[in-house]
């Protein structure tokens, strides 16, 4: 039995990941992890399109706003879905990568989250099923709160375990297999919301979303602490107030990483564009549920057909694919504007996908695109370091990306939009210029 799971796992990685050879090279990683490849590979994909899945049927850019807006939570609770989720996914993660230094098994950490994380989308749908809109708006904002501050702790252990566990070289194709089958669940996911409930499906319909959710990420969890990993150093831990000394010095001292850290900056503008165009195509064209579901199947469908190719761009230059999503994300704006000026009959819903798959390809290409350059840039006895240091400087950065409902509320939407432009155009200018990433280190002053 034990043989011939193995032989199914290694079939399905061959699959997965083109590597069809015998004599499996396994770069970067330690030798004796090599004959568990196929197993972690396979696991790590299924936790992947789990979680990408789990993300779009109750993540803040689509189905939490609609939620909210249905419960009748006030508006302003909307637009701070998306600053809470950077801010506590990433700001805290200066805390988290010294305390994960300690653990033999990174692995837990990432299981831990994943749970968590369950156990808050599950209280998210109690809250909406039994308390007023505002209590209800402001319980779930809270709860999301946390969610998104495990989701943190997650993505510190993920990238660790992710650069012990797989060969350099098949690390962009796995994250490219784990959005892009993700994408195309979300892809089903979104016609059975399209033409299931109807038009006058209420609040049962995003609650069940959520509990599906949910479930989700809980068998994620199960399917990350199956993956074997290799037990690692422990020392070398530092007080979060040592790991921001060291992250300072980072900035200080290697050229390339500040480069990362400016690109990735002005690149936070696509990752954040989603819910505005959504706020912008629900006043435009209606908020009913096939809408939603509409939106929904053209968020899948970009990641179908982007994540293989930003999968094995990644590979060969991460940094280019940073520059290619920030131009599409600076489209994706020009294209809203232009169906915002064009008569009324042109103003469909149908059109307006086409904004959600140019922003939805540049955002799968913006998280590809900086997950691989770090962890394959940076040093494997400092890698949780340079990870943390970095998602904590753009969590604190992204509170700023409140201020983009404030502009939409003052200046108009299409202000917010042409912004959006200007920093998916910089953004795309800063990756032209950064080192390749196996060239991020060099001229690095030491000490």
């Amino acid at each position: 039995m034990v043989d011939v799971q193995a032989q199914r796992l290694e079939r399905a990685y061959r699959v997965l990941s083109g590597d069809d050879s015998d004599e499996r090279s396994c770069e970067a990683i330690p030798e004796s992890a090599c004959t568990s490849v196929p197993r972690n590979y396979v696991y790590n994909v299924a936790n992947g399109a789990s979680t990408k899945l789990a993300e779009q049927i109750a993540g803040p850019n689509l189905v939490l706003p609609w939620l909210l807006a249905t419960l009748g939570a006030p508006a302003a609770i909307v637009g701070f879905l998306m600053p809470v989720k950077q801010v506590g996914s990433l700001a805290p993660q200066l805390l988290f990568s010294g305390r994960i230094r300690r653990l033999r098994q990174r692995k837990w950490a990432w299981t831990v989250a994943g749970s968590v994380q369950a156990c808050m989308l599950l209280l998210i749908a109690v809250a909406a099923l039994i308390l007023p809109p505002l209590s209800a708006g402001v319980t779930i904002l809270v709860l999301f709160a946390v969610f998104s501050v495990f989701s943190g702790l997650g993505s510190v252990a993920f990238q660790d375990v992710t650069a012990k566990t797989i060969p350099k070289g098949r690390r962009g194709r796995l994250l490219a297999n784990r959005a892009a089958i993700g994408g195309g669940l979300t892809l089903l996911a979104g016609l059975a919301l399209q033409y299931g409930p109807g038009e006058s499906a209420g609040t049962e319909v995003f609650i069940l979303l959520v509990v599906a959710a949910a479930a989700l990420w809980a068998f994620a969890a199960l399917l990350f602490a199956a993956m074997e990993e290799e037990p690692g150093a422990t020392g070398g831990g530092r007080s979060p107030w040592r790991e921001l000394e060291a992250g300072l010095a980072l900035c200080r001292d290697v050229p390339g990483y500040r480069g990362y850290l400016a690109t990735r900056a002005l690149l936070l503008s696509v990752e954040l564009a989603m819910p505005f165009y959504a706020l912008h195509g629900r006043e435009v064209l209606g908020g009913d549920v096939a809408a939603l579901g509409l939106f929904i199947v053209t968020v899948g469908l970009a990641s179908v057909l982007s994540s293989p190719f930003w999968g094995y761009f990644s590979d060969r230059s991460s940094r280019t694919v940073l520059a290619l999503s920030g131009l599409l994300g600076a489209a994706a704006g020009v294209v809203a504007l232009l169906i915002a000026a064009a008569p009324e009959p042109l103003q469909s819903s149908w059109l307006y996908t086409s904004v959600f798959i140019l922003i939805g390809i540049a955002e799968a290409g913006a998280r590809l695109g900086r997950k691989t350059y770090l962890v394959d840039a940076a040093p494997a006895d400092e890698r949780p370091l340079y990870v943390a240091f970095s998602n904590t400087g753009i969590g604190l950065l992204a509170i700023a990306g409140g201020s983009f409902g404030v502009i939409a509320q003052v200046f108009g939407i299409n202000t917010l939009v042409v912004l959006l432009i200007a920093l998916g155009i910089a953004g795309a200018g800063a990756a032209w210029w950064m080192p390749e990433a196996e060239r991020m280190l060099d001229g690095a002053e030491t000490t």
